[in-house]
């Protein structure tokens, strides 16, 4: 499986988001990733749409959402319209992981299904063959700079045994020192987020960061 980065937004000083993206897209990130909270499902309020749409202007790099959201679906096409080309929801949030994939295909977006470290695999197991991803967490929801939870490597491991073929994303404490082991667990994406944004040189770390995809 293709090894890729998933920079992530949510550490980026606001005031210069568009600069900070842009900084990261030059290093040579093939996509970014956006944390979308709502104060329900997760304690903490992140941003909509609006601020996707906003950046969509910056190049065609591959934009993914990640909703930590109540009702998802409620959210689908504004995401679509602002620009993703994939949206991930979480199975936590749903009693229909089918039909909501289904719909995130009928808007023409790639559909992704998260689960927090809590959940086990089983709860993916039912939409594999049909979700163009799995996003395993591996810190719990809602905030940056936590501790990675390295059990949730079974679960990775245990998505990867039944699907060789789907992408496996990893969220939460990945660096150059976590990253390894989720990608020999099976892993191909890999969601960084507060490492990144720590590194004086954006696109030099950028850098850093797909070299261990090689």
């Amino acid at each position: 499986m293709r090894c890729r980065i998933a920079p992530s937004v949510l550490g980026l000083n606001h005031s210069d988001m568009r600069g900070k993206v842009r900084e990261i897209i030059a290093g040579g990130a093939e996509m970014i990733h956006f944390d979308v909270m709502d104060g329900q499902f997760v304690p903490p309020i992140t941003f909509g749409a609006a601020l996707i749409e906003g950046l969509r202007d910056l190049g065609d790099t591959f934009f993914e959402a990640h909703l930590m959201t109540q009702s998802p679906d409620r959210h689908f096409e504004a995401f679509a319209s602002a620009g993703c080309q994939r949206i991930i929801f979480h199975s936590e949030a749903t009693a229909h992981d089918h039909r909501l994939v289904q719909h995130l295909h009928d808007l023409g977006v790639q559909a992704g299904v998260a689960i927090n470290p809590g959940t086990p695999a089983e709860a993916v197991k039912g939409v594999l063959g049909l979700a163009d991803l799995v996003l395993v967490m591996t810190v719990n929801p809602g905030w940056g700079g936590q501790k990675f939870v390295s059990a949730a490597l079974d679960k990775v491991r245990q998505v990867r045994e039944w699907d060789a073929k789907v992408d496996i994303e990893v969220d939460g404490g990945i660096d150059p020192t976590t990253l390894p082991h989720a990608r020999a667990a099976g892993a191909n994406v890999f969601v960084v987020g507060n490492y990144l944004v720590k590194q004086p040189d954006l696109g030099a770390g950028m850098r850093e960061l797909n070299a261990l995809c090689v």
